[in-house]
């Protein structure tokens, strides 16, 4: 009997020093953590005026794939109609169409806005051979240029006292008439 009272004195002692050991869960819940994920709307907002000098407004939101347009006083609300290229939106009595900074908007089928940047494109050669092509965007006043065809090079333009000056960070357009000159970094890479 003195033996069955040890046995159980040792089997309690070892169950009491187990409970020691192992982590305590105070107010054990199950706690589940979830992921809300916030998407936020990409929109874009240009204004654009045509030659007759009449304004758009356009908010595309690209996320929900809708523009809203504000036209003289009017809002309108347009879903894009998934184009080849370009943009074109639409409801049952407004069409928006266009490519680039061109745009064009049809109420019922007659054009009521159109907007055109204006582009003028020029090529120089020097007398080493090499050409620079120009596109020039008057409206953006921004300038696409390639020299002997090579990669694109976008400046933007800046205000001179005479003449043209377009640049970015690497690339300086500076020149009146048809004497322009093109530096990289400082180095003059193509003068006619």
């Amino acid at each position: 009997m003195a033996k069955n009272i040890l046995t159980m004195a040792v089997l309690t002692a070892l169950f009491l020093n187990s409970c020691k050991e192992s982590p305590k869960q105070e107010n054990a819940a199950t706690t589940t953590t979830e992921t809300v994920e916030k998407v936020t709307d990409e929109i874009v907002n240009i204004s654009s005026t045509d030659k007759d000098g009449k304004k758009i407004k356009i908010s595309y939101n690209n996320t929900k794939e809708t523009a809203t347009l504000n036209f003289n006083g009017e809002t309108i609300e347009l879903v894009s109609q998934k184009p080849a290229s370009g943009i074109w939106y639409k409801n049952d009595r407004y069409e928006l169409s266009g490519k680039g900074n061109d745009i064009e908007l049809k109420k019922e089928g007659k054009v009521v806005f159109t907007h055109e940047d204006d582009i003028v494109k020029t090529s120089l050669r020097n007398k080493e051979g090499q050409t620079l092509d120009m596109t020039f965007n008057n409206t953006t006043n921004q300038v696409k240029v390639y020299v002997n065809g090579g990669e694109q090079i976008e400046l933007v333009g800046q205000i001179s006292a005479s003449g043209i000056w377009y640049k970015n960070d690497r690339y300086e357009l500076r020149g009146k008439g048809e004497n322009l000159e093109l530096t990289e970094d400082g180095k003059t890479i193509f003068k006619n």
